[in-house]
């Protein structure tokens, strides 16, 4: 959900701001844009230097800047994030942001700013267990400002008890949650499956496939940055876990369908998973052993289970969207229309992938969709963007379902 997204971070003056660059670099790994205001009690516990250096934007400080008020004014800067954070939010500024006082940069820019705020509150236990810190709190929550700890524990100052600035993970993780709150998803449950399965022939052989898990991976993403629970059963793959998604690793055709079935109830599953259609017979339980002059011993094959089929043709517990994928090399529409009509799934996303076309392992994909309403010819695009235009097209018709 972090992915994209403009986060303006205010650091202000408590002892916890050194864990800032941590905080800054971790939202970065997952993708977001920060740009950083340090106050003149935040410069006194980190420099500009540092989070300029993680955060690859400068650093603004002064609100009387006529260089900065040129380049990007405080009004500009707090209304182009999507959130604005402050961490730590120390007693002093949560005052200030209660009482309207803006008498420096960081407190002219919350006052300034239309887009959620949400704070990571740092200081003394008796300061925040204070009436006037609790008060200030509860007129913020009142505004809509989402409030991230504080935690217990040891203090700088050496006392225990609530007032530790949550950790920077931690905070990570409660931004996520508050975009997945916001998003047209939420609450709702997706399984999708990515990748190709290896059937064992032996210890060491396996019938496999060239899906290289890049249109799941990135299906399952752009579900889960609309809000949605997201469960991607993946296959052997090369690709690193997509943020915010949980996922089952596995081999097999059997075992996928094993892990989607567990997966259920679920509001919608897309199988973009190249699932092999036959496995051997029978497994060998060690390595078969070439014997020069021999012949090579027969492979006997059965049919694997159908996974698309399975999940729309489940009493009951069904999806109330199912949409399968159709690898063509040839007749492309016609062979999913075809597919659509005998798995019993809702849409079909078909596309070529013939060796010319470079679609298995490439970053790009050309996709129709098929459904009862017809074929949509897409434009050829990025795997990533495929990903987003099915994910919103999936949002768009659960919530006319809904309604």
């Amino acid at each position: 959900m972090l992915d994209g997204k403009r986060i303006l971070l205010v650091v202000s003056g408590g002892i916890a701001a050194y864990k800032c660059p941590e905080l800054v670099r971790c939202l970065r790994e997952r993708g977001s844009g920060v740009r950083c205001i340090l106050t003149a009690g935040g410069a006194e516990f980190v420099t500009a230097l540092a989070l300029q250096a993680v955060s690859e934007q400068r650093v603004y400080q002064d609100l009387f800047s006529l260089t900065d008020e040129n380049e990007m004014g405080h009004i500009q800067m707090s209304r182009e994030a999507d959130v604005v954070l402050v961490a730590p939010a120390t007693a002093n500024i949560i005052a200030k942001m209660a009482q309207g006082i803006c008498d420096d940069l960081a407190t002219t820019a919350l006052l300034a700013t239309d887009k959620p705020v949400v704070i990571a509150p740092a200081m003394n236990v008796r300061m925040w267990e204070h009436a006037a810190t609790r008060a200030n709190v509860d007129t913020l929550r009142q505004r809509g400002v989402t409030v991230i700890g504080p935690e217990e524990g040891d203090m700088a100052c050496g006392e225990y008890g609530l007032g530790r600035m949550s950790e920077p993970m931690d905070i990570v993780g409660a931004l996520d949650g508050f975009f997945r709150a916001e998003a047209p998803l939420h609450g709702r449950r997706a399984i999708v499956t990515s990748g190709p399965t290896f059937e064992a022939i032996d210890p060491v052989r396996f019938i496999g496939n060239r899906s290289s898990g890049k249109q799941g991976h990135a299906i399952a993403e752009a579900l889960a940055t609309l809000g949605t629970e997201t469960i991607l059963v993946s296959g052997p793959t090369k690709l690193p876990d997509p943020p915010g998604v949980q996922v089952v690793h596995v081999e097999s055709a059997r075992q996928m369908l094993e892990a989607c079935t567990d997966a259920l109830p679920a509001d919608v599953a897309v199988c973009a998973a190249a699932v092999s259609d036959w496995r051997a017979s029978q497994e060998a339980g060690s390595k078969m052993k070439k014997v020069p002059g021999t012949p090579p011993p027969p492979l006997a094959l059965v049919e694997n289970p159908d996974v698309l089929a399975a999940l729309s043709q489940t009493e009951n517990r069904r999806p109330a969207l199912v949409v399968g994928f159709a690898a063509e090399t040839e007749d492309v529409v016609a062979n999913a229309e075809g597919k659509r009509s005998r798995k019993g799934c809702d849409w079909i996303v078909a596309n070529d992938v013939s060796p010319a076309t470079g679609t298995f392992d490439g970053d790009s994909n050309t996709v129709h969709l098929v459904s009862a309403s017809g074929v949509e010819d897409w434009p050829t695009m990025s795997k990533a963007e495929v990903g987003h235009r099915l994910a919103a097209r999936i949002a768009d018709f659960l919530t006319k379902e809904a309604s």
